[in-house]
């Protein structure tokens, strides 16, 4: 069974700070060492369904037919089920640099408060390249328990209806992160993705042609009362994956909430989805049944116009434009429709696919369906883009694969300007530019 720690009122003093709710420094409750504690399944592929339901904490890595598990009692369940569980590294890297700055933790990752007044400050800065918008409110602040603001932000070389809540103009790329809150870089790979379109406009030739020619949107937090309960373990971040929703259980710090990237209404309640709200991939009581979802999909659909018919075989027109990514952590992998069924196809299978392993090759990482690589999983962000839109969707699964010690939920800051930004940022120049022609080769 997942541990249950405090509940999680009790556990996180709450303090307002930016109008988010962070848990006061005296009342933490940090995961015990062994939580943190990454175990490699052997085999565990062959039983994927059986790990998926049986509610551990399930990661999304894999290594040929291995899977992993994150804490003791994970292991030693998945023992009892007869599998094997062997050590593995640890989902929290040691710090050797702390900020003092109030909007970062673990050596510098920003908090929301602090990845929102950067949103803030660019868009000052650059007021004809970038406008933020507010899309909505998160699930403790619609409870009137603090909680944040929604926000994305959006960079072009600004002409007529630009960056308004409209489809037509421009092609469109979104780039969402953090809907998994635990996944720390890949908020940090926003926060950089923004500075290199914004600062470089106009200095770097290859960012100005993409500024003068795309419409780029980017959520940089998609889960921000996740953010700030990882957060508020500072040195020893919270692994925290869902929201905040404690409504349907409170299974403490850690394991409270729902998993906004099940709740999707895209084959919602398929396969890896869990009915237990204690379980790390509990899909919540209906489809987008959590506001950060249905404020986040109603944005997207303001933005592209739906070219497709309904049914997994439909294909988009070849014409459509627009392409989505949404960053996850830390199987190193990319990732395209359908993933909750490898044996399903996509009506755009080939064009997809085709994409999918050149974003691959430019990362070094495998591409495929999440079944084919992964696991099958329904009821996520790319799917539903894909789904109701027919705009092309990827997750990038951020990872390292290369043994420079930056893998994990939470590896050192270090890695993000000496290893992970270096990786990401041709392959998001790479995406970006194809909005353009998803669909052509």
């Amino acid at each position: 069974m997942i541990r249950r720690r405090s509940p999680l009122a009790a556990a996180a003093a709450i303090a307002l700070a930016a109008g988010a709710l962070l848990a006061a420094p005296s009342a933490r409750s940090a995961p015990a060492p062994d939580a943190s504690q990454v175990y490699r399944v052997p085999g565990g592929v062959g039983r994927s369904d059986e790990l998926l339901a049986s509610g551990v904490d399930l990661l999304e890595r894999r290594s040929g037919q291995d899977l992993f598990v994150l804490g003791a009692d994970a292991a030693e369940q998945v023992r009892a089920m007869g599998l094997g569980a062997v050590p593995a590294g640890s989902a929290v890297s040691p710090v050797t640099v702390r900020s003092t700055a109030a909007d970062t933790y673990y050596g510098g990752y920003q908090t929301t408060a602090g990845q929102y007044a950067h949103l803030d400050a660019v868009a000052a800065a650059h007021p004809d390249l970038a406008t933020v918008v507010t899309y909505g409110s998160s699930w403790l602040k619609e409870q009137g328990r603090g909680g944040n603001d929604l926000k994305a932000i959006c960079l072009t070389a600004k002409t007529g209806s630009d960056c308004t809540r409209a489809t037509g103009g421009k092609p469109k790329f979104f780039l969402v992160s953090q809907i998994h809150s635990r996944e720390i870089s890949t908020g940090e790979i926003s926060y950089r993705w923004i500075d290199h379109l914004a600062n470089g406009y106009g200095t770097d030739p290859a960012a100005t042609a993409l500024m003068d020619s795309v419409e780029t949107w980017v959520v940089p937090v998609a889960n921000p009362d996740g953010v700030d309960i990882v957060a508020s373990g500072g040195d020893t971040p919270v692994l925290q994956r869902k929201n905040a929703n404690d409504s349907h259980q409170d299974c403490g710090v850690g394991s409270t909430g729902v998993d906004l990237n099940r709740n999707a209404d895209s084959h919602w309640g398929q396969s890896g989805t869990s009915d237990d709200p204690c379980s790390e991939i509990y899909l919540g009581p209906s489809p987008d049944s959590e506001v950060e979802n249905s404020a986040l999909e109603a944005l997207i659909a303001d933005l592209y116009a739906d070219k497709r018919e309904d049914g997994d075989a439909s294909a988009a027109p070849a014409d459509t434009t627009g392409m989505f990514i949404t960053m996850h952590a830390d199987a190193a992998q990319v990732l395209h429709p359908w993933g909750h069924d490898a044996a399903v196809r996509t009506g755009n299978d080939a064009a997809l696919r085709a994409f999918g392993r050149q974003l691959g090759d430019q990362l070094g990482y495998d591409a495929g369906q999440a079944g084919e690589i992964l696991y099958d999983a329904s009821g996520g962000t790319e799917d539903w883009v894909y789904d109701k839109l027919g705009v092309a969707a990827y997750t990038i699964e951020v990872g390292d694969n290369e043994g420079r010690g930056c893998d994990g939920f939470l590896p050192p800051y270090a890695c993000q300007d000496e290893y992970y930004w270096p990786k990401l940022r041709p392959a998001l120049m790479l995406a970006a530019e194809k909005a353009k022609a998803p669909y052509s080769s």
